[in-house]
C-alpha cells in the first residue's frame, strides 16, 4: 500500500481527496481514498472510457447494433426497449434512447420521458406532456436543484431554473435523454445542480438527402403536424444537416383554454480529420397556454379536478381564465466543436446564446383611490369600467432575457494519464417589471402584454415590482484520470471554483435600490471505477455541487399594492445550497442489464422551492431550509430484445430528513428530525416493450409513494400510480414513403385522478406553538392536478 501511495500517478487523486476532507467531511473521504487504494492493490479493474463528460458528449458514445429499420430511428437494440443504454461513468446515471422516445405521444417533452427512470418523479399538469407547467424531482430535489443542459450548453430558465423542455427539441429530433442522479459533470455547465443533471442531445443528420412527416390527433382537440428536411452531404463540402418545423395545439385537459406551440430545429454537421466536428444548431420555439389551477388538499378533496378558472367573467371574477395564461418565445443558438490540437491534445469548445421572452398572468381587484406604488399613494387612479370604487385589472408580468457564453476544455492524453483542463464563462441578464390592465364589462382588456398600462395619478406606471438582475459566472476546473491494469482500474480526481456575481437594481419607490451578491463555490470530486469482468463493473464517488439562490424576489423587494407594505422582502439570509455526496455503485453489462446505487447527501443551507400568488400573479420563493440528510438505494434491471420482448423495473428508497428547527417569525418550528417534503419513501416503474419490426408496442407503470409537503409533516399528498400503452405497426416502403406507421398512444389508461406533485411547499398546514412558545399559523400548500386520460394517434413516415 505504501509504494502504491507514493505512485507520482496518483499524487493528484490523494491531493485532491486530501485538501477536500480537511474542509468538509473528514471521515467520509478517508474512507473513500483508502478504499481506493485498497481496490487498486487488488487489481479490480475500470472500463476504458472518455472521463470527464459522459453526459456532456453522449453522441459519440452510442454503440451501433444490427437492429431493426425504421423511419423514425427505431433500432431495437437498447435494453429496456429504449429505457437502459449502456452506461460506464463511475456515477449513476439513466437515461432513454431513440427506442423509447419514438414509441411515445410525439406531443410530450424531455421530462415526460424520464418518469420511468429510477428515483425520478414528473408532476405534469395534463397527460399529454405539453404543458411546461411541471415539476420534476430527483431523489426529493427538485427542478430548480437539477442542472439542464442540451447540445453542451445551459438551458431552461436562468434565474428561476424551471427547464421548459418543450423549447430543446420536437421528440422527432431527440437523439437521447440522460439523467445523473447524484451529480453533474465537473464541465457541465451549470450552478444549479445539488439535485444531478439532466442532459439532452438532438440526433445526427442523415447522410442521405430525405426527410420525416409525422401527423398526429386525439382527445382534447389535440393536433400536431411536423416535417423535418435531411439535406444529406451537400456536395464534396463534408457537410450534412436538417431543418423541421412543426405546430401542435390542444384545449387543456381540465376546465377551459388551451395552448398552442410552434417550432423550429435546425442542425448542421462538419467533421474533417481526425477528431475535427463542428454542429452548430438553432432552435426557436413560441408557446401560449392557458394556466391550470393549483388546489389545496381541501379543495382538491372537495372539488376534485372541476376545480378550475372559470369560462364566464363577472364584475371582480379574478378566476376567469382568460386572465390566466402564459406566453414564452425562445431563441437558441451554439456550436459544439471538437479539434485536434496536436496528437494527443484537444480542444472541446461550444459558445452559446439564448433569447427568451415571456409573461406569466393572473388577476386582482384595484381600489381606484386607496392602491399604492410602493410606500407611496398612487393617487385617485380614475379607471374606467369602475364599480363602488373598483375596477378588475389583470396583472401583467412580462419578462425579458438574454444570456451568452462559451464553454470550453483541452484534454491531454499521455501513457495511462489523461488531464483536462477547462473555463466556462456566462453573461445572462434578466428584465422583469410587473403593470396592471383594466378589464372591461366583458373580461376583455386592451393590451395583455403591458402596452396599456394603469398609472398612477402622477404618470407613473402602477407595478407591484420593477427588477433588472445581471449575473455573471466565471468558473474553471482541472481534472486528472489515471487508468490501471489494462485499462480495468480508472481513478479520477478533479476540482471546479464558480465564481457567481450577481447585481440586482429595483425601481418601485421604498425599494432597496441595489442588491449584489457573490459567491465562490469550491466544487472537488474523486471517484474510483472497476471492470471486476467485461461484464461487471464497481465504482464509488465522492462530489459536491451547488445551488445559487432562485427567483427575482431573492433579490427585489415586492409591494403590495393595496396596502402599501412589502408583501415580500429581498433575502438577506439566502446563501449558495451545498451538498455533499457519496455513492456506490454496481452495473453488469449483458443480455440481462443491472444496475444498483447505495447514495448519501449532505446539504447546507438546503434551499426549497415554493410558489405562491402575489398581488394575483404567480411568483417563486426560496425558502432556507438549513441543513438536509438524505440516504437510498436504487436500481434498474433490463433485457435486451428476447423473443421481440425487452421488460424493464426500476426503483428506489429514500430516506430523507431535516437537520434543524426552522426560523420563522422570531421563533422556531420544531422541524428537527422531520421528513423532508417531496421525498417519497418509495417509488418504481414496471414497463415491457415488443417489437418484432412490424407490430410494436410497450407498456409502462409508475408508483410514486405519499410525499409531505410541509417542513412540520402537517400534511401530505397521497401516493398513486399511472400507467400508459403505446401500439402501432410499420408497413412495408409504399412508393416513396419508406416505413409508414401508424401509432397510438394511450396515457393514463386507468383515467386515474391523482395530486401529481406539490407546487406550492409550506412551512405549516396547521398553526404550530413554536420553541419559544409563539403561536405560527400555518399555510396550506397547493398542488399539481396530474393529467386525465388521453389518446393521441399518429401517422408517419420517411422519404
Amino acid at each position: 500500500m505504501l509504494r502504491l501511495c507514493c505512485d507520482p500517478r496518483l499524487k493528484l487523486h490523494l491531493i485532491a481527496g486530501i485538501l477536500f476532507m480537511r474542509q468538509r467531511s473528514r471521515q467520509r473521504f478517508i474512507l473513500l481514498g483508502t478504499t481506493c487504494i485498497v481496490l487498486a492493490q487488488a487489481g479490480v479493474a475500470a472500463h476504458a472510457e472518455d472521463v470527464v463528460s459522459p453526459l456532456q458528449n453522449r453522441e459519440e458514445k452510442i454503440t451501433v447494433r444490427k437492429g431493426i429499420s425504421s423511419a423514425n430511428g427505431v433500432t431495437n437494440t437498447t435494453p429496456g426497449g429504449g429505457l437502459m443504454p449502456h452506461q460506464t461513468a463511475a456515477k449513476s446515471i439513466s437515461g432513454v434512447t431513440r427506442d423509447f422516445i419514438a414509441k411515445q405521444s410525439p406531443t410530450t417533452n424531455a421530462l415526460t420521458l424520464l418518469k420511468a427512470m429510477p428515483g425520478v418523479i414528473v408532476a405534469g399538469s395534463d397527460p399529454l406532456g405539453t404543458s411546461d407547467r411541471m415539476n420534476v424531482s430527483i431523489r426529493g430535489l427538485n427542478q430548480t436543484e437539477i442542472g439542464t443542459t442540451f447540445e453542451g450548453m445551459p438551458v431552461g430558465d436562468r434565474l428561476y431554473y424551471s427547464p421548459f423542455t418543450s423549447e430543446w427539441a420536437d421528440t422527432e429530433n431527440l437523439g437521447f435523454v440522460d439523467v445523473a442522479q447524484g451529480s453533474p459533470d465537473i464541465s457541465a455547465p451549470v450552478y444549479n445542480s445539488v439535485g444531478g443533471q439532466i442532459n439532452a442531445g438532438l440526433r445526427s443528420p442523415s447522410d442521405h438527402f430525405g426527410g420525416l412527416l409525422d401527423f398526429a390527433g386525439g382527445t382534447k382537440a389535440v393536433n400536431r403536424e411536423f416535417m423535418r428536411i435531411d439535406t444529406g452531404y451537400i456536395g464534396k463540402s463534408g457537410i450534412k444537416g436538417y431543418t423541421s418545423f412543426s405546430h401542435s395545439g390542444n384545449d387543456n385537459w381540465r376546465g377551459v383554454g388551451g395552448q398552442t406551440r410552434d417550432h423550429v430545429d435546425s442542425r448542421f454537421v462538419k467533421e474533417w480529420g481526425v477528431g475535427n466536428r463542428i454542429a452548430p444548431f438553432v432552435a426557436w420555439n413560441l408557446v401560449k397556454a392557458d394556466l391550470f389551477t393549483n388546489p389545496t388538499l381541501a379543495q382538491w378533496n372537495q372539488s376534485k379536478d372541476s376545480y378550475n378558472y372559470s369560462g364566464n367573467y363577472h364584475f371582480s371574477n379574478t378566476l376567469y381564465q382568460k386572465f390566466h395564461f402564459y406566453r414564452r418565445q425562445t431563441v437558441m443558438l451554439a456550436a459544439p466543436s471538437e479539434f485536434t490540437l496536436a496528437r494527443d491534445l484537444t480542444l472541446s469548445i461550444t459558445p452559446y446564446f439564448m433569447y427568451n421572452h415571456g409573461i406569466i398572468n393572473g388577476a386582482s381587484v384595484l381600489n381606484d383611490s386607496t392602491s399604492h406604488y410602493g410606500n407611496s399613494s398612487a393617487g385617485q387612479l380614475g379607471l374606467p369600467y369602475s364599480q363602488d370604487g373598483k375596477t378588475t385589472v389583470e396583472n401583467v408580468d412580462p419578462y425579458t432575457q438574454f444570456s451568452a457564453g462559451q464553454n470550453a476544455y483541452i484534454t491531454w492524453k499521455k501513457g495511462h494519464n489523461t488531464l483536462q483542463a477547462g473555463y466556462w464563462y456566462d453573461y445572462f441578464d434578466h428584465n422583469e417589471a410587473t403593470s396592471y390592465a383594466v378589464a372591461d364589462a366583458n373580461g376583455n382588456v386592451q393590451n395583455a402584454y403591458g402596452h396599456a398600462p394603469v398609472r398612477t395619478a402622477s404618470g407613473a406606471i402602477l407595478r407591484s415590482f420593477d427588477g433588472h438582475i445581471i449575473q455573471q459566472i466565471n468558473a474553471l476546473f482541472i481534472s486528472d484520470t489515471l487508468k490501471l491494469f489494462k485499462d480495468r482500474l480508472t481513478l479520477n480526481a478533479g476540482f471546479k471554483e464558480v465564481m457567481v456575481s450577481r447585481s440586482a437594481t429595483s425601481g418601485v419607490p421604498g425599494t432597496t435600490y441595489a442588491v449584489t451578491a457573490n459567491d465562490a463555490i469550491p466544487l472537488p470530486q474523486v471517484s474510483a471505477s472497476f471492470r471486476l469482468t467485461p461484464h461487471d463493473q464497481i465504482y464509488i464517488n465522492g462530489t459536491t455541487a451547488f445551488r445559487e439562490p432562485a427567483s427575482i424576489n431573492s433579490y427585489v423587494d415586492i409591494y403590495s399594492v393595496a396596502t402599501g407594505k412589502m408583501s415580500s422582502t429581498h433575502a438577506s439570509n439566502l446563501k449558495p445550497e451545498y451538498s455533499i455526496a457519496e455513492e456506490l455503485g454496481y452495473r453488469y453489462d449483458g443480455f440481462v442489464n443491472f444496475s444498483a446505487a447505495f447514495f448519501n447527501y449532505n446539504f447546507t443551507n438546503r434551499q426549497v422551492a415554493s410558489s405562491a400568488l402575489v398581488n394575483g400573479t404567480p411568483e417563486t420563493f426560496s425558502l432556507n431550509a438549513g441543513g438536509q440528510t438524505s440516504h437510498g438505494v436504487q436500481g434498474e434491471i433490463g433485457l435486451r430484445p428476447w423473443h421481440h420482448f425487452s421488460p424493464y423495473v426500476s426503483a428506489q428508497y429514500l430516506h430523507a430528513t431535516i437537520d434543524n428547527n426552522f426560523q420563522i417569525s422570531g421563533d422556531l418550528l420544531p422541524t428537527k428530525g422531520k421528513t423532508a417534503t417531496q421525498s417519497p419513501k418509495f417509488t418504481g416503474s414496471v414497463g415491457l416493450s415488443y417489437d418484432d419490426g412490424t407490430m410494436f408496442g410497450n407498456f409502462a407503470l409508475t408508483y410514486v409513494g405519499s410525499q409531505y409537503t410541509t417542513f412540520m409533516n402537517d400534511q401530505k399528498m397521497p401516493s398513486y400510480e399511472t400507467g400508459n400503452i403505446t401500439l402501432g405497426y410499420r408497413f412495408r416502403n409504399l412508393g416513396p414513403a419508406k416505413h409508414p406507421q401508424v401509432q397510438l398512444n394511450l396515457i393514463n389508461v386507468g383515467n386515474e385522478k391523482y395530486l401529481s406533485g406539490a407546487y406550492g411547499v409550506t412551512p405549516n398546514a396547521k398553526t404550530t406553538r413554536g420553541i419559544y412558545g409563539t403561536s405560527l399559523s400555518g399555510s396550506e400548500p397547493t398542488y399539481y392536478v396530474g393529467g386525465g386520460f388521453a389518446a393521441v394517434a399518429s401517422i408517419s413516415a420517411g422519404f
